[in-house]
């Protein structure tokens, strides 16, 4: 049944699973995420479907994995047919609304080709995932020789130049840059300048400007309107790194987690590692004064994120706001940070396919596991299933892929969980695809994890890579190539084949319709098998006995 309530579904963008302090984080000090934990469920074990933003969304808002729903890399259209969390919602009852970012590609040839104009209702939602914009902002205006990265019109950059900002790019020129010695702007594209405080009053960056928008957003709701779910998604710690004051020069290299890499990784590695850790990216993050620079403002970008939350979660407790509101706090996916000579994020070590995941529900049933940790193997598709649960729906998994985590908050552990968890990346608009010499269509990984064992498969005849997060904990020995490891990686084939084999596109009708459909036929007048009326009962011949009313054989 409906819990009645609303749902605040709230994202950042590359926002690491440890970096919290109630996920061990021994400097970086976040006390209302914390605070949030302490009120829900914080889950340990939680992994996007795809190490890349525009993927990974797209797997959270329509429960499917990437190789159902297609939208395999960042600016790759989600197919005109799929089925989002927002169209679920609104069949039942409920509204959908986004604030911030979803870095969803419309499928424009899609739409044209059935008649869909994206300034109609349902054009505008298949456009938009599903969600009603009240504030759409992916946050990347960037500007070059060949145009514009983004080409719709950026509310932030609006919101700048009503502030006073000017130029035609201030979301780049104040809230992600500096200014040097000479007067001249110190761009935040820059690692060098990260350390720099962002040219911009703080109030007006981007993270407090998205908080005032949902606090906006929840303010206009009446008592008598629809529950609606709110998808807060914020467009930091992701790159770039800078930071306005205060929070550009609160942390140093003595607050930092210790570098995460080893010399053996860039030993022999496998051909994809080592493409990935020599890339422009991975070879910047080689160099520790990249990493100092960066760290200090990615760690102040958190700390400004905490901050608000407590602004946002100070206000739905002043409002009473939070009797009602069920609460979702992740990432769409993390960051590497120097570990494992990495930078950004693409592969599948820890600290890039893990998440934070917290869930708060504030209904007595959540009671038991307040304050809790579950370990249990979560997957961003799994995120989906519940918000459906939680607005009185039927998960229908002839399509959703991932499983309701409700039972967990109540402290119930669902039959025949998962065994292991799936990721995929697909590299193919990447230059490694080049240097690794591979098709488009075969620039793909996948990984398969369970508690212990990391397996990532590659097509084009690539070998595999394997970790033993047991006897390994930090990740540094691929056993990939090992011949002593052959029957954990037939471990891991053997798991993908299984994914591989689950059925994924026949999602229009339900098992239950299916099985339905097993009855025998005759009650619909369909006879097959049948010699004479001894074979058949009466009750199927009723339609089919009696005189001939005219006899044409006779013509």
């Amino acid at each position: 049944m409906s819990t009645g309530k609303n749902i605040l579904f709230i994202m950042f963008d590359q926002l690491r699973f440890d970096y919290l302090s109630c996920a061990g984080h021994p400097h970086l000090h976040t006390p209302n995420i914390d605070w949030l934990a302490s009120q829900g469920l914080r889950f340990t074990n939680a992994y996007v479907q795809s190490p890349v933003c525009g993927a990974s969304r797209m797997s959270f808002y329509t429960g499917r994995y990437v190789s159902s729903h297609g939208a395999a890399w960042n600016g790759v259209p989600l197919k005109v047919g799929e089925i989002t969390l927002g169209d679920y919602l609104r069949d039942l009852g409920m509204d959908a609304v986004l604030v911030g970012k979803t870095h969803m590609k419309a499928d424009a040839k899609g739409m044209a080709r059935l008649g869909l104009s994206p300034d109609s209702i349902i054009g505008a939602r298949v456009s938009e995932c599903g969600f009603d914009l009240y504030a759409r902002d992916d946050g990347l205006w960037g500007m070059g020789k060949d145009g514009a990265y983004e080409p719709r019109p950026s509310p932030y950059n609006e919101y700048l130049k009503s502030r006073g900002y000017d130029g035609a790019n201030p979301w780049h020129d104040y809230a992600n840059s500096s200014i040097d010695a000479d007067g001249d702007i110190a761009s935040g594209w820059l690692y060098a300048n990260a350390t720099l405080p962002a040219n911009i009053r703080e109030d007006d960056s981007e993270t407090p400007w998205l908080t005032r928008q949902a606090i906006d957003f929840i303010d206009s709701r009446g008592t008598n309107d629809s529950p609606y779910l709110c998808h807060l998604s914020y467009i930091k710690p992701h790159w770039p790194y800078i930071v306005p004051a205060p929070y550009h020069n609160m942390y140093s290299a003595d607050d930092f987690i210790p570098v995460n890499r080893h010399p053996d990784e860039l030993i022999d590695p496998n051909p994809i590692y080592e493409a990935f850790a020599h890339n422009v990216i991975g070879k910047s993050f080689h160099r520790e004064d990249v990493r100092h620079h960066v760290l200090t403002a990615y760690m102040g970008l958190i700390k400004q994120i905490d901050d608000q939350m407590g602004v946002l979660f100070d206000h739905l407790k002043k409002t009473d706001r939070l009797k009602d509101t069920i609460i979702i706090l992740t990432s769409d996916h993390g960051d590497y940070m120097g570990d494992h000579w990495l930078g950004e994020k693409d592969l599948f070590h820890e600290p890039s396919v893990k998440v934070p995941l917290i869930i708060y529900d504030p209904s007595p049933d959540a009671d038991p596991t307040r304050g809790q940790t579950c370990d249990a193997l979560v997957e961003a598709i799994d995120l989906a299933a519940s918000c459906i649960e939680w607005a009185g729906g039927a998960v229908p998994d002839e399509i959703i892929e991932g499983r309701s985590l409700r039972p967990f908050l109540y402290g119930d552990k669902p039959d025949q969980w998962r065994e292991v968890v799936v990721s995929e990346y697909d590299y193919s608009t990447t230059p490694m695809a080049d240097q690794l010499q591979v098709s488009a269509k075969d620039a793909r990984l996948f990984m398969i994890a369970d508690h212990r064992w990391t397996f990532i498969h590659a097509e084009g005849g690539l070998p595999p890579m394997l970790f033993d997060r047991l006897n390994d904990p930090n990740e540094w020995h691929d056993l990939g190539r090992d011949p002593a490891y052959h029957a954990q990686r037939e471990w891991g084939y053997q798991h993908l084949q299984d994914w591989a084999l689950r059925c994924a596109q026949r999602s229009t009708i339900s098992d239950k319709a299916l099985v339905a459909r097993r009855q025998n036929s005759r009650g619909t007048g369909i006879i097959i098998g049948a010699y004479d009326q001894d074979d058949v009962s009466d009750e199927d011949m009723q339609f089919y006995r009696g005189k001939a009313r005219q006899n044409h054989l006779k013509e």
